[in-house]
């Protein structure tokens, strides 16, 4: 059966979006009707230069989120940057619900799974909004996003008994471009002494929470009320530059960090991150199986499994990739979005999503 044509709007245009829309042209069963941008230099651009196909896609960027609604996309493809502002962004999203459109997003990633987050006044809006219009949306991306939800529990399909399930990311983030991310958020080439706001207690549980107890909602497994945070943070050795700040020896340079769901104190799913910006820099912590990162899935039990996964930009490193697939979960998810029961989606919930259309011709 030939799938209908979805009307689709891209929102942003920055690391993540331009990706989006190469996307979203490069599916036949997609067509761009529209694309939202907040800096007044790019309104009135054409959406294939602003996301660099060197080519005109016939659709000009508009900061006039009415004139968007008022196309009736069946999604908007939601790429904006949010970590700074996570209950506007909220705000925004409900909103397009109530408008009657589905959406995929890549965040707030706590939307990924809410659950025990104390957001319920939020899901029950957006599951209102849904009932209503009839519309859904579906935050996800690569992490969290599928490297640590949709393939863990794929895999967890092939065991007999699980001990543990640990998903981790073990990265260099020297060629990540995102300052506010890297500086605020991470405090990278900060004074040891500051504490950034990822590392205040509780933010990794509402970050990456949702990976653990999404998880656990798609095993059947009843976790202790508490997850369980661990942090350490070591200074760089030496001055290190990298594309969004430059890290001074002795100041903030890499870090590893732990979110742990137990089962009566014992740990059943670990999320366990792993960044560098310096490939030197902690050789004892886990290292990538090859190139400057990895995703990794790990299950202790019978079978005992590990599978990594890592990616490449054609063009560029594994930062440049990471913001494509991280579209590209969106993109190819926007069919199935679009099917799903209106309201809140989680991924355990969607049926397969493929990158149907995108072989090349």
């Amino acid at each position: 059966m030939t799938a209908p044509v979805r009307r689709v709007v891209a929102w942003s245009t920055g690391t993540v979006g331009r990706h989006a829309i190469a996307g979203i042209d490069a599916r036949p069963d997609l067509e761009l009707v529209g694309v939202w941008v907040s800096t007044p230099e790019k309104v009135g651009q054409d959406a294939g230069r602003l996301a660099g196909l060197d080519r005109d896609l016939g659709v000009l960027a508009t900061d006039d989120k009415e004139a968007l609604f008022a196309l009736q996309p069946d999604c908007i493809v939601h790429t904006a940057m949010v970590d700074d502002r996570i209950f506007e962004a909220l705000d925004d999203l409900i909103e397009m619900v109530e408008r009657g459109i589905n959406v995929v997003s890549s965040g707030p990633v706590l939307m990924c799974f809410p659950e025990k987050l104390g957001l319920d006044a939020y899901v029950d809006r957006v599951n209102s909004a849904g009932a209503a219009t009839g519309a859904s949306l579906h935050v996800n991306g690569i992490d969290p996003g599928w490297a640590n939800d949709v393939l863990p529990l794929s895999a967890s399909s092939l065991a007999q008994r699980i001990d543990e399930i640990r998903v981790s990311e073990i990265a260099d983030y020297s060629t990540y471009y995102q300052p506010v991310v890297m500086r605020e958020i991470y405090g990278f080439g900060e004074p040891m002494e500051h504490v950034a706001m990822l590392w205040q207690p509780g933010i990794l549980t509402t970050a990456w929470g949702p990976v653990v107890r999404q998880l656990a909602a798609g095993l059947d497994l009843e976790l202790d009320p508490d997850l369980v945070e661990e942090v350490e943070r070591v200074p760089a050795e030496r001055d290190t530059h990298t594309v969004s700040v430059d890290i001074a020896a002795g100041t903030m340079g890499a870090v590893r960090f732990q979110v742990k769901g137990t089962v009566a104190g014992v740990p059943r799913i670990v999320l366990d991150h792993v960044t560098r910006t310096d490939p030197a820099q902690m050789p004892d912590w886990p290292q990538p199986s090859g190139g400057d990162g990895c995703y990794r899935v790990e299950l202790t039990g019978e079978p005992m499994m590990r599978f990594d996964f890592s990616h490449h930009g054609e063009h560029g490193d594994h930062n440049v990739s990471g913001m494509i697939v991280t579209a590209m979960r969106l993109v190819n998810a926007v069919h199935a979005v679009c099917d799903a029961s209106p309201g809140l989606v989680a991924a355990k919930d969607l049926p397969l999503i493929t990158g149907r259309g995108l072989v090349a011709r």
